[in-house]
């Protein structure tokens, strides 16, 4: 840790079509090396955050940077420095792609437009499967997998774009709970081993939560508490 990685400053944004704003003059800094627990409850802004520092949501005020450059729906080279993994990414069981190609599509920013994936591409690709034990996987269609084995596949993806921010929305959601202690300990590994910055969101107790650093709670597009506990937040629910 030391340096700030993410900083947002008095930020507010409003959704197409939307009067009531789904972030409310939010601050927050995240630093090197950090992971943070965002936590509260449906509806409350959560994802919005998420979204805002990945550029996919334009703010209304405030100033939005990651590794110290600003943030819009525009920065496509700073998008290449963060993973994002919405919550609800999943595959129909006729998804025809196998789970290599999906993993191998998370190196599509750095290798550009209308170019064919280099040899570099593929074993990074191999390596990200390797890394978080589904290179078993690589070979059957993604849309015949399990939901823990889905999830494993879309964090090598995120390993393989080799990014320096994490961002994941409700990452164990819709999962049996075995599966969710694995990716927990998969998450913590990929965050650790590669000095990443990562926010997460969630709504449930566990080790992933009893991880994090820093436990922020948002709540109507507010923060309204900083540096809760896991015992604490476990308490609230």
């Amino acid at each position: 840790m030391g340096s700030t990685v993410v900083e947002l400053s008095d930020v507010s944004a409003v959704y197409e079509g939307e009067r009531t704003p789904a972030l409310h003059n939010v601050s927050l800094h995240a630093e090197r090396g950090e992971m943070i627990a965002i936590v509260g409850p449906n509806g409350a802004g959560k994802t919005t955050l998420l979204e805002v520092i990945n550029g996919l949501l334009p703010i209304t005020e405030g100033t939005v940077r990651v590794l110290g450059e600003l943030v819009s729906p525009r920065s496509h080279r700073l998008r290449r420095e963060i993973a994002y993994l919405p919550q609800d990414m999943f595959f129909p069981p006729d998804t025809p792609f196998l789970a290599r190609d999906v993993v191998l599509m998370g190196r599509f920013a750095g290798i550009g437009p209308f170019r064919p994936p280099r040899q570099e591409d593929h074993e990074q690709t191999m390596q990200a499967l390797t890394a978080v034990g589904a290179e078993e996987l690589s070979r059957r269609p993604i849309g015949r997998l399990s939901g823990g084995q889905q999830r494993k596949v879309l964090l090598a993806r995120v390993i393989a774009r080799q990014p320096r921010v994490l961002l994941l929305d409700e990452p164990l959601t819709n999962i049996d709970p075995e599966a969710k202690e694995d990716l927990s300990c998969l998450i913590l590994k990929i965050h650790r081993q590669l000095g990443l910055t990562t926010l997460f969101v969630s709504h449930e107790s566990g080790p992933l939560l009893a991880a994090a650093d820093r436990m922020i709670t948002v709540v109507a597009g507010r923060i309204i508490a900083r540096g809760m506990t896991e015992p604490q937040f476990a308490k609230a629910l």
